[in-house]
C-alpha cells in the first residue's frame, strides 16, 4: 500500500512533468530614434583594446554579470570592421546604452585579423574561423553556456540591418 506522502509527491512529479512550461516573457526592444547608421556620432567607436588579455576580460565580465544576474555577452571584433564599429555605435545611442546595460556586462574582444584570441570562440564550441564579425556570444554566467549557439554570426552584416534592427536582435537574446 503506498503512502500518502509518497502518492502525493508521484502526483507532484507527474503533474511538473506534464505540465507545459510557461513560456518566457518576450523582452521588447528599445525604440531607437536613430533611422539609418549615417546619423550615429561620427567617428564610430573604436570598441577593442588590441592589447587586451582577453581571457582576463571574459573572466571578469563574467563575474560581473553573475553578480548582477545579467548575461555574458561577448563581441568578439575588430576595430577595423565596419559592421563592428556599426555595432558599438548603436550600442553607444542612449536609448541602447540603458537596455543594454540593463541586461547583459558587455565585453569586447580584439580577434585581430581572425588571428587573435580564438580560444574565447572554441571555449563556446564554435570550431574554426569564425564566419564573420561581429561575431556575438551570449553567454549564461551560471552556467558559462553559449544561449544563442548558431547565430553568433548574424550581426556580420549588420549594415545592411539598420539601428532598430540591431535592438530588435539583442532583445531577442535579453533574459
Amino acid at each position: 500500500m503506498m503512502s500518502i506522502r509518497r502518492l502525493a509527491a508521484l502526483t507532484l512529479l507527474a503533474t511538473a512533468v506534464a505540465a507545459p512550461a510557461a513560456p518566457r516573457a518576450k523582452v521588447v526592444a528599445p525604440h531607437v530614434n536613430t533611422t539609418s547608421f549615417d546619423k550615429l556620432p561620427q567617428p564610430l567607436p573604436l570598441p577593442y583594446n588590441e592589447s587586451a588579455n582577453a581571457n582576463a576580460q571574459v573572466a571578469a565580465a563574467r563575474a560581473r554579470a553573475l553578480k548582477t544576474h545579467k548575461r555574458l555577452l561577448i563581441d568578439l571584433g575588430g576595430n577595423w570592421c565596419l559592421d563592428c564599429r556599426l555595432l558599438a555605435g548603436t550600442i553607444d545611442l542612449p536609448e541602447m546604452k540603458r537596455f543594454v546595460d540593463s541586461k547583459f556586462v558587455v565585453v569586447t574582444v580584439d580577434i585581430g585579423r581572425f588571428d587573435k584570441n580564438g580560444q574565447i570562440a572554441a571555449g563556446y564550441g564554435i570550431k574554426g574561423r569564425l564566419k564573420g564579425v561581429p561575431a556575438v556570444l551570449v553567454v549564461d554566467p551560471r552556467t558559462n553556456k553559449l544561449l544563442n549557439a548558431g547565430h553568433e554570426t548574424e550581426l556580420a552584416d549588420a549594415r545592411s540591418m539598420g539601428p532598430q534592427a540591431l535592438a530588435d536582435w539583442l532583445a531577442k537574446w535579453a533574459a
